[in-house]
């Protein structure tokens, strides 16, 4: 399922990243990649905020639909 769709304080883990080259190289540098454990922290305004390595990044809900998890 996307990320988008992820219940706000449960985990989950990166499965793929889904998109153009340059998407998946930006996705990638923030620190979404495949095995990664992330949390969605909250959801404001369609945009998330993610727990992922240690930090807190904000993404439009776009973004999060091109993260898949399990």
């Amino acid at each position: 399922m996307p990320l988008s769709m992820a219940v706000p304080g449960t985990p989950a883990r990166v499965n793929c990243v889904r998109g153009k080259d340059e998407v998946r190289r930006f996705l990638e540098n923030l620190g979404f990649v495949p095995g990664t454990p992330v949390t969605v922290i909250t959801e404001t305004g369609g945009n998330l905020i993610v727990a992922v390595r240690d930090a807190r990044v904000a993404i439009s809900r776009g973004m999060a639909n091109k993260i898949l998890v399990c």
